[in-house]
């Protein structure tokens, strides 16, 4: 992402100090826990993409900080939410925020760093932005709750797996874009690319998580870790509906009976990895890429299109 940190040096400066200001309180405690928050920080990943996709319209202003702090904060929101749920005890290497202050306290943070991400766009009455990103968190709600209702059934079906990840996944990123280029382009139509363009690229950067679980690396996330969670990832839907009837009852009954046994969960990734999944969902994901980048081309060629294609590329070639 050298292309990217180079060209929004000074922005991504300007965006933290943002940030900073947005998430502080006169509480204590609360203070304490933002400040951990914003020490350990992620990749950025989606403030870039807020502020490449304005870029792409014209200079880069207030609303577009502020709709990059409103994305970090919802996100934000919704890792500290995951971990709850999840029981996880770390959180990019370090602990969550729930090992530390247990988990009424993190499920209040979560929800503070909501409010504060509302808040922020109504007092500076930012109505587009907040529309956009409200739809995205509606839409990040209900891919979590299909998923769980789907992982109980083990429904099968690729158009249902789709139809999780556009919500749980893409529609964050597609809004990121969306959002930052509702603050410099008039042009609706160009807003609505520049969203689905978020779309596809969100869509590849889930089938590369997914991807993750029947690798080697160490990534912080264990491998086989959706499997032991029953979730439904491409790689192993495909395999379920390629393999012999045999084979697709033993996978079926190690996923719902025997999964936290490490052991039987290998014998799943090994039948997924001979049956050709891991292949099959590299494709989509490909695909998936593809058709974000033919999108931006749409654009014209200049340094903030390269960057955002350099993001796009990025998605799809990490190691963790």
């Amino acid at each position: 992402m050298n292309l990217t940190k180079k060209i929004l040096a000074e922005e991504l400066k300007q965006f933290e100090v943002h940030f900073r200001d947005a998430v502080k309180s006169r509480v204590a405690l609360l203070d304490r826990i933002m400040q951990y928050i914003v020490k350990r920080k992620g990749k950025q990943l989606r403030p870039m993409f807020v502020l490449l996709s304005a870029k792409l319209g014209g200079s880069i202003n207030d609303t577009t900080y502020r709709a990059a702090s409103l994305v970090e904060l919802l996100h934000t929101a919704t890792l500290v939410h995951d971990d709850v749920v999840d029981d996880a005890m770390e959180r990019r290497g370090y602990f969550s925020i729930n090992a530390l202050w247990k988990n009424k306290i993190a499920v209040l943070v979560g929800d503070y760093l909501l409010s504060k991400g509302l808040l922020l766009s109504l007092n500076n009455k930012d109505f587009k932005v907040l529309q956009i990103l409200s739809t995205a968190v509606k839409e990040m709600s209900e891919g979590e709750l299909l998923q769980m209702e789907k992982s109980r059934k083990l429904n099968l079906d690729e158009a249902v797996y789709f139809e999780i990840i556009k919500g749980k996944t893409a529609s964050l990123l597609a809004s990121s874009c969306a959002a930052g280029a509702s603050s410099t382009f008039e042009d609706d139509t160009l807003i609505e690319k520049i969203r689905l363009f978020g779309e596809k690229t969100g869509m590849a950067f889930q089938i590369k998580d997914d991807l993750f679980d029947y690798g080697n690396a160490d990534i912080g996330k264990p491998t086989g870790n959706d499997i032991q969670e029953k979730k439904l990832t491409l790689p192993l839907i495909y395999t379920l509906n390629k393999c012999d009837a045999a084979t697709k009852k033993k996978l079926i009954y190690i996923i719902k009976n025997e999964n936290t046994n490490k052991a039987k969960v290998q014998i799943v990734i090994d039948t997924v990895k001979q049956t050709g999944g891991i292949d099959y969902a590299t494709n989509k994901m490909l695909a998936y890429r593809d058709e974000a980048l033919n999108l931006l081309y749409e654009f014209p060629k200049n340094d903030v299109r390269d960057a955002l294609e350099e993001l796009v590329r990025y998605t799809t070639d990490r190691i963790y």
